[in-house]
Parts: C-alpha cells; sequence; structure tokens
C-alpha cells in the first residue's frame, strides 16, 4: 500500500507552518524524526517550521522512506502568498513575513484572486510614498473591512453609488463611529484616487460630523499617585519623559540617547507624527532621572534611552502603554485614561500656569492650532471660577435638599 503525506499551510501560535497530514499510523514514527517537528493539540496534526530548510529536509526524508508526497495545497497557498505580501529586504537577506490577518485571508480564502492583487497594490503604493507604519496598518485595515464583505466580487468595479450604500451600511448597521467612518473613506480615497488613479469623485461622500471629544486628563494629585505606584527605575523614567515634555508613546520609546542634550537643555524628538522633527525643554528634574535611570541599568542602552530585551532596540508602544495601565491601577485611578493621557495633562497643566497656547503648539508638535485649542476646555481655573445659576439660587434660600 502506498503511503501519502499531504503538506499544508497551518498558522499556529503566530507563525507560518508547514503540516503533515496523514491517515496511516505508521507514518507518525517517520514524522517524529524530522527537524522540529511539533504535535498541535489544537489542530490535531503534526507540523514543522515554515522554511525551505525544514521543507527539503521533510521531503528528502519522506521520498527516501517512499512515501508520496501532495503539495497541491502548499504550492496553491504559496501563489497567493506572492500576490499578496510585499517583499521587505534586510540587509542582503529578502525576509517574507504574514500576519495573523493576512494568514486569515489565505487559508479562509476570504478574497478573490482580483482583490488580493488589489490589496497587494494598495499597500505597496503606501509604502512607496513613505506612509508611516501605523497609517499603513490602519488603511489596511479599514481596506480589507470592505474586501471582505465583496466576496468574489472585483473592487474596482464598485460605482460611487455604491460606495455610498456602503457607508450607510457602516453607519446604520454596524454603528461605525464617526471617527471609523472617516478613516474607512480615507482609506478608501486612497485605494480609488491614488492606486486606480480615478478623479477625486470622493467629494461627493458625505462624511459624518465629528463629536467634539475633550482630553482627558489627570489632575497633579492623580499624577503623584501614578507615579509613586511604580517602583522599577526603567518603568517610572518612561513616565516622566512622557508628562515632562507631553510626548506621545511612540516618541518615548525612540527617543535616542543623542537626543538627550544636556548642554542645549532639549530633547530632540525625530521623525514624530507627520514625519516631522522638533525640539522640547528637558527638565531637570528629568535630566536627573534620566541619569540616574542609566547608570542603573544592567545592560546600559546602546541606541535607545529605554530599550527592549534585544540591545539596540526600542522598548515596544505596547509595553510601554502596559507600564502605564498597571500604574494605574496600583494607584487606584479609576478614570478611563492611556498613557496618552501624560500628553493631555502636560498640555492642559501648562495652560493653566499662563504658559501661550501658541508655544504650547510647538511644543506638541500640531499642525493647526484649532487641536491645542481643546485644551481650552479642560483649564481647571476657568471652570471653578464660573458660578452655576443653582449656587445663587441656594444662596438667596427658598431651596431644601
Amino acid at each position: 500500500m502506498l503511503l501519502l503525506v499531504r503538506l499544508a499551510p497551518l498558522y499556529h501560535r503566530r507563525q507560518e507552518s508547514i503540516a503533515l497530514r496523514f491517515k496511516e499510523r505508521e507514518l507518525e514514527r517517520l514524522v517524529r524524526t524530522l527537524p522540529q517537528a511539533r504535535w498541535s493539540g489544537t489542530h490535531r496534526t503534526w507540523y514543522v517550521p515554515f522554511t525551505k530548510f525544514h521543507y527539503r529536509s521533510l521531503v528528502e526524508k519522506l521520498k527516501g522512506a517512499d512515501v508520496e508526497i501532495d503539495t497541491s495545497l502548499l504550492k496553491r497557498y504559496l501563489e497567493q502568498r506572492k500576490t499578496l505580501l510585499l517583499v521587505r529586504a534586510t540587509g542582503t537577506t529578502t525576509v517574507f513575513t504574514v500576519n495573523q490577518t493576512q494568514a486569515s485571508l489565505l487559508l479562509n480564502k476570504q478574497l478573490c484572486p482580483e482583490n488580493l492583487q488589489a490589496y497587494r497594490l494598495f499597500i505597496e503604493r503606501l509604502t512607496l510614498k513613505g506612509y508611516s507604519p501605523s497609517t499603513i496598518r490602519t488603511y489596511r485595515t479599514e481596506f480589507l473591512s470592505l474586501l471582505r464583505i465583496l466576496g468574489k466580487q472585483w473592487v474596482a468595479e464598485l460605482t460611487v453609488e455604491r460606495l455610498r450604500r456602503y457607508l450607510l451600511y457602516l453607519m446604520e448597521t454596524e454603528k461605525l463611529s464617526e471617527a471609523t467612518i472617516h478613516s474607512r473613506i480615507n482609506a478608501l480615497k486612497f485605494y480609488y484616487e491614488k492606486v486606480l488613479g480615478w478623479e477625486p469623485l470622493f467629494f461627493e461622500l458625505p462624511r459624518p460630523k465629528k463629536p467634539l471629544k475633550l482630553p482627558k486628563v489627570l489632575g497633579e494629585e492623580e499624577l503623584r499617585r501614578l507615579f509613586n505606584a511604580l517602583t522599577n527605575r526603567k518603568h517610572k523614567a518612561i513616565l516622566f519623559t512622557a508628562y515632562s515634555a507631553g510626548l506621545r508613546v511612540s516618541e518615548v520609546v525612540h527617543l535616542k540617547l543623542s537626543h538627550v542634550d544636556p548642554h542645549r537643555m532639549q530633547l530632540f524628538v525625530e521623525r514624530a507624527k507627520g514625519k516631522k522633527d522638533r525640539v522640547v525643554n528637558l527638565s531637570p528634574v528629568l535630566l536627573d532621572v534620566l541619569r540616574e535611570y542609566v547608570r542603573s541599568c544592567k545592560p546600559r542602552p546602546h541606541v535607545y534611552v529605554f530599550e527592549g530585551h534585544l540591545p539596540g532596540q526600542p522598548y515596544s508602544d505596547s509595553s510601554a502603554q502596559r507600564v502605564f495601565q498597571l500604574a494605574r491601577e496600583q494607584a487606584g485611578i479609576k478614570k478611563d485614561v492611556s498613557f496618552h493621557s501624560l500628553r493631555h495633562s502636560f498640555a492642559t497643566h501648562m495652560l493653566e500656569k499662563g504658559v501661550d497656547i501658541r508655544y504650547i503648539k510647538d511644543i506638541l508638535g500640531h499642525f493647526s492650532i484649532k487641536t491645542t485649542e481643546r485644551y481650552l476646555h479642560v483649564r481647571k481655573e476657568q471652570l471653578v471660577t464660573l458660578p452655576s445659576p443653582l449656587d445663587d439660587l441656594w444662596k438667596n434660600g427658598g431651596v431644601e435638599w
């Protein structure tokens, strides 16, 4: 009897793998001898890493044992994978990477070949135009949401009227927020106007009005509790750095040692949001904190002020955000605040101290003064000096509690 093993793509534990599927129990003993062969209880299959070395090793081992190999599923996956992925060059090595979203598209056959190609061109154009990784991730998510709904219909064939009905569906059925719909429209505009070269017809699409959301701010006593809740010097220094100069989380973790200028008492923020450099003041207190933190680090940071597990690599955004949430919980702060609230708090407290709003705009790196003016609505001293009509009614008597 001819023994048969089918090779299939598998996405397991956040990485691509090659699954080996067979019915004959006698093959299990042979599969166990393959380099790095593992059993997945979740998928009920044996698998090996998704590399040329492991593929060649298993083919050589199976053919040497007169086992027939069916590679049709794996070949089909690789063909679609080439269409979907961009090649990212690192030095002289070409690296192919697939994330969980992309693997889901490939394995579940959610997109037709035409829309897979459209997706690839979309990501390619975003990359060539120099959009930031954060913007590419956002646009990718928004564009994929439409492609999944379309199924086998080619996205390039949609009319403006069909797209208008799609946006209505998002608002009325999906109940998406105004901000998400704006983001979805931006992604679609990019595809049709920048990738396909259509005329800017999207001005015909109505955009929902965004609500005015005020920044969430921490008071000085809450900040004291937040900072004091941490004992790890690195974690505490991260939060100090964010609050001291109103930095975004990405700006904190990408701050390099060479960006700290103790002679001019400045921090250099490189390629921040909008790919703009800016210079902000270096607090004397923060300088002392950073010096003490660096001296106590083992091993000491080489490139970035805050490095991750690998030397010379920055601390991740998500790790810094987890540090903030841990401090918030330990400090007993019930407000729905995030790492970004340190930036909001910095701007609001500067306004309350009488600093000119135009100066704060430059510190924060805002493109428009209107963005900075949001902080005018949350200044404490204006709110507490405005009398409520209830106060006057109470003072005049006749109201009981």
